[in-house]
């Protein structure tokens, strides 16, 4: 199953590229629905790279334990399209009643301006996949709303100047 969004973000896209491989936008993103932490001491990167990162999930300002998950990136560009990879998945916990997790995220130049960002979540869950369709479908529209409202910062917040 998958959940796909397709959004247009006020800012140019080096500015969205930069703001998906940034591990404090993906902490903002999901709070307060989900916290992630790195697992163990290491903290996480100032921009991801193409490696992989264990995290902790908690829900709803960190109360309830989610379980751990991993975080496998890798990048590539195909023309003006930059895409974002998560082949990872839940290992333990809750969240490991998802048995399959593919994420990809694709900034493009809007054709009016901004950045055209697209979306998209592969998963299973066995029987529980149309349960976990519904808790992913509306973690999909939180981030999205985030994504939107952070967007106009992200020019200034990750300038290269």
């Amino acid at each position: 199953m998958h959940v796909q969004l397709k959004l247009v973000l006020d800012c140019p896209p080096d500015a969205a590229w930069a703001a998906i491989r940034s591990p404090e936008v993906f902490r903002d993103v999901a709070y307060p629905l989900v916290e992630f932490e790195p697992l163990g001491v290491t903290p996480f990167p100032e921009r991801w790279d193409e490696a992989e990162f264990e995290v902790v999930a908690h829900a709803l300002y960190g109360i309830f334990p989610l379980g751990t998950q991993r975080i496998a990136l890798n990048f590539r560009t195909t023309g003006a399209v930059r895409i974002f990879e998560d082949s990872g998945g839940a290992t333990a916990g809750p969240l490991a009643v998802v048995t399959r997790w593919r994420h990809r995220m694709a900034v493009a130049p809007a054709a009016g301006g901004g950045t055209l960002l697209r979306d998209r979540v592969d998963f299973s869950a066995g029987a529980a996949t149309p349960l976990v369709w519904v808790g992913v479908w509306l973690f999909w529209q939180w981030r999205a709303a985030r994504l939107r409202r952070f967007a106009p910062g992200f020019a200034r917040r990750f300038s290269t100047d």
